[in-house]
């Protein structure tokens, strides 16, 4: 049976000793993968899966620029990813053990060479964009029938941000994802490294956050497929999950999911394996078996993103390679922005500005 470890609850266990051979611990985001491969893995390979879950790349960079992480396979995303790598976080792949990765899609592992430029160290686990979920039947009643749910104004005009708050409200809790659309929003380049032009943002976030309910990187999900809150700025798939979940429930609540006009970004999770994982050997197995088409496939279906796996494609649902929402029609592929990492002195600015927003102080 899986050892799913939510939280931090069993930090002490995974500092203890070197990891049996027999033995991986993956450090991935939550509601991200179908647990029926987990269990899948262990029969196929007979190597027990310890499995824990976080929900924001701040969480995971703390512990693995703290060292000894505990885990031998861990997914960040493509900006992290970039910097993580910079800082000696991970070891190369041993490619003679992936005999899978030629499965993986030339499209995606090209964007990727922006972060992991000689792709050497991480493969694509899901991309996605990061755009609007709104709950269209509320956010009609509140903002009229041309209410602009297309649109960054939606979220970042205090017009429309005074009255959403009626019906709820959810930003991700990601600087590195709201900053940049507040710059394309705003008609700066999304992905400046200029303090002055990041500054720019300040205003805006800080005239909207009041009508904010929660900055939270997961909560949403349910929030939005219950019907609680009528608009999150998120993760493409994670709004899909609300969607597809509040259709399961027929509840009366209608997602729908938008790219911003303005641009969206385009992200990716990536799987890595930390420089200090005490089980590399199994690590290389698992990332073999997440790159298998069918298995990769599964967890498409279940979670709603698009993946870097073209041999995949032909065993994912019509719902999931058929959906532009998943799988951006060409023009909407055109209209996504990719983001480099913060250096360090911006990176602080960035941080202490964030948590002014958030706090209203």
């Amino acid at each position: 049976m899986i050892n799913r470890i939510l939280g931090g609850v069993a930090a002490a266990a995974l500092m203890a000793g070197a990891a049996v051979a027999d033995e991986v611990r993956v450090y991935n985001w939550s509601d991200y993968i179908d647990e029926s491969l987990l269990e899948k893995f262990e029969a196929e390979t007979g190597i027990d899966l310890i499995y824990d879950v976080f929900d924001s790349n701040e969480v995971l960079e703390t512990k693995l620029l703290a060292g000894g992480s505990g885990y031998d396979v861990v997914v960040p995303s493509g900006t992290f990813l970039q910097r993580q790598i910079q800082a000696g976080a991970f070891q190369k792949l041993d490619k003679s053990k992936l005999p899978n990765i030629e499965n993986m899609w030339d499209v995606i592992e090209t964007r990727l060479e922006k972060y992991d430029p000689t792709g050497e160290y991480a493969i694509n686990y899901m991309w996605g964009t990061t755009g609007l979920g709104v709950n269209i039947n509320k956010v009609k009643e509140v903002l009229g029938d041309d209410a602009p749910v297309n649109s960054l104004a939606m979220v970042l005009d205090p017009a429309n941000m005074e009255k959403l708050a009626s019906c709820g409200v959810h930003f991700l809790d990601a600087p590195a994802e709201i900053i940049p659309a507040t710059l394309a929003y705003i008609g700066e380049d999304p992905d400046s490294q200029d303090p002055d032009v990041i500054a720019k943002v300040e205003p805006v976030l800080t005239a909207v956050a009041p009508f904010v309910q929660k900055f939270h990187s997961s909560e949403y999900i349910n929030a939005l497929a219950n019907g609680d809150i009528c608009v999150a700025v998120g993760w493409s798939g994670d709004i899909l999950q609300a969607r597809d979940r509040a259709a399961e429930a027929d509840n009366g609540v209608e997602i729908e999911y938008y790219a911003p006009k303005e641009g969206a970004l385009m992200w990716f999770d990536n799987m890595a394996i930390p420089v200090d994982a005490p089980n590399p050997e199994a690590a290389h197995t698992f990332l073999n078996f997440i790159m298998d088409a069918q298995n990769m496939a599964a967890a498409s279906n279940y979670v709603y993103y698009a993946n870097g796996n073209k041999a995949s494609q032909e065993f994912l649902e019509e719902d999931v390679i058929g959906d532009t929402a998943i799988y951006p029609d060409e023009e909407t592929l055109q209209n996504l922005y990719t983001t480099s990492p913060y250096g360090p002195k911006v990176q602080r600015t960035v941080t202490r500005m964030w948590t002014k927003i958030k706090s209203g102080t």
